[in-house]
């Protein structure tokens, strides 16, 4: 049992409706319309050998989608789907077992949940379950992690330092076509990232509810690993969904991204639909900066023609006020904005 007598979804017995606290507001539901699948979100080959060209395309998919798929990234296709298969272990443990694997650190720096962490304050839950925790540095976090399934630790550790290598990398690429200098993202405004695992067990009517309600990332990236249809993306007002391509991943910017590039790049809406025949995973690499991190528009990117968009903000302020707002994207830009107090 959790918050409120929650249950998390995938202990649920077998459920032939939709209970009515999961259902969407009409307008809010995904319906029966057949969203087209993403021809349009853009594939990019990171062992292209022109560097200018790789960054060119990088940054033109940033600015046209905020999400683009990346391919032969270095990252092994085993770790990947050995990760997969753990965290799927993990979920399918009983609720009690899992709690008490995410109850190590009092700090609470691994936990699990369902729906969203504001679950008895939300007015419809999400037809999902969620495990999240700190990964980096990988020292100071992993005792507190999972023990069970075994080789929790030693299997989701190698995932994180692969992740870690290849958010890097991105990032240098963003940053030398952004014009922001080498190593710009490399320090404290990525020093804090978070491994969210989203389970979405088979859901008996998808048209009613969502895995996740759409919104924008309060990252910098956010990099995923998903095994089954259920992204999409908001592009010029149409869902466009997101298909999964064999060791792939899906990169997207993130509300912190959106403040230093002064709104050149933009963080971009997206969603997670259900389905009725089999549950979906998702590997969401968030990265966030320290606590202590100021976010502003980097100096670069403002003169006379283009003032600062953007108030500076205390990355651990802004997720504070973030996290009420999170469905509402146009109140996060009221709150970032620099015509605010």
């Amino acid at each position: 049992m959790l918050q409120g007598g929650a249950k998390f979804v995938s202990n649920w017995e077998t459920v032939e409706s939709v209970p009515e606290s999961y259902v969407y507001p009409p307008e809010k539901r995904p319906g029966n319309i057949v969203v087209p699948m993403a021809k349009a979100i853009p594939v990019i080959d990171l062992s292209i050998r022109d560097r200018t060209l790789l960054v060119r395309k990088i940054l033109d998919a940033s600015k046209e989608f905020g999400f683009f798929q990346i391919i032969n990234h270095g990252v092994s296709k085993k770790v990947s789907e050995e990760t997969m298969r753990i965290f799927k272990e993990f979920h399918a443990m009983s609720g009690p077992e899992k709690a008490k694997e995410c109850s190590k650190d009092p700090n609470r720096s691994c936990r699990v949940y369902t729906s969203s962490e504001n679950y008895t304050k939300e007015q419809v839950h999400c037809w999902r379950d969620a495990l999240i925790f700190n990964c980096h540095p990988l020292e100071k976090y992993v005792h507190f992690w999972p023990q069970k399934p075994p080789k929790y630790r030693e299997v989701v550790g190698a995932y994180c330092m692969a992740m870690r290598k290849l958010v890097l990398e991105i990032l240098e690429l963003m940053s030398e076509g952004l014009g922001l200098g080498k190593g710009y993202f490399g320090g404290e405004m990525s020093e804090n990232p978070l491994l969210l695992v989203n389970h979405y067990p088979p859901c008996p009517n998808p048209s009613l509810t969502l895995g996740l309600s759409q919104h924008c990332d309060p990252s910098l990236i956010t990099i995923l690993f998903q095994d089954v249809n259920g992204l999409q993306v908001l592009k010029d007002g149409q869902w466009i969904g997101v298909q999964p391509i064999d060791n792939a991943f899906v990169v997207n910017i993130g509300f912190v991204l959106q403040i230093i590039t002064n709104g050149k790049l933009q963080a971009a809406e997206h969603r997670a639909v259900t389905n009725s025949k089999t549950s979906r995973q998702s590997l969401t690499y968030l990265v966030y900066p320290k606590d202590e991190a100021m976010m502003e528009p980097a100096k670069c990117m403002i003169n006379e023609a283009n003032p600062p968009r953007y108030r500076s903000l205390n990355f651990k302020d802004f997720q504070r006020n973030y996290l009420p707002r999170a469905v509402d994207t146009k109140a996060v830009m009221q709150y970032i904005e620099t015509n605010q107090s």
